[in-house]
């Protein structure tokens, strides 16, 4: 049920586009090559992409093509010199929203839950006034503030995963069934233009 209801959701969302953004499970089997016939129209290299849409800019991001078991996710120097040139020239007031799998700052090393040159993408980000960071992968909410940058990693909409450190490793979490839906669920995101950060809305697939 949970499943026709993000469908139902996505479709009704009334938007011209939409931006995939590519989790370690969707490129590495057989590189980006699948992947990129299916999803990747217009995005460069293995599917980082941007585009503008009602004032605010919108920036995808790969972090996982070249991603060792454990280890940590990369962004590599192509794609961020790509990412220096799609920033240079814009406004400072510009709102930026950027979406990559895994978070872009380190939720927990040990498991591999963040990206090990993201400090090189934020530095680009830091002059403007507000940056929002989307970001899956760890299957649970986890957010933070630095500067004009917010982080936020959402819950799946399936497999939720335990808190860092509270298992020996990283994967499904087997839950009551009765809980699940509560540990699973989607992320709005909304722009009111003159505020000063885009509100982010967690809800959980409870019924």
């Amino acid at each position: 049920m949970w499943l026709s209801l993000i469908w139902t959701k996505v479709k009704s969302a009334k938007v011209g586009r939409v931006l995939y953004v590519p989790g370690e499970h969707d490129i590495t089997a057989d590189g980006a090559n699948l992947y990129l016939e299916r999803y990747g129209k217009d995005t460069k290299g293995d599917g980082w992409q941007s585009f503008d849409h009602k004032g605010v800019h919108f920036v995808g991001l790969v972090n996982v093509a070249d991603l060792k078991p454990g280890g940590m996710g990369n962004l590599g120097a192509e794609q961020l010199r790509w990412l220096e040139r799609d920033l240079a020239g814009r406004p400072s007031s510009t709102p930026i929203v950027v979406f990559a799998h895994i978070p872009m700052w380190t939720v927990y090393a040990d498991w591999g839950w963040g990206t090990d040159d993201a400090a090189e993408a934020l530095k680009l980000l830091a002059r403007f006034g507000s940056v929002t960071m989307l970001n899956g992968h760890i299957h649970q909410i986890a957010q933070k503030v630095e500067g004009h940058i917010a982080f936020h990693t959402a819950r799946s909409t399936a497999f939720p995963q335990p808190a860092p450190g509270t298992a020996p490793s990283p994967g499904p979490l087997k839950v009551p069934s009765e809980q699940l839906h509560s540990m699973l669920g989607i992320t709005d995101a909304m722009f009111v233009r003159g505020k000063e950060r885009i509100a982010l809305i967690d809800s959980t697939l409870t019924i």
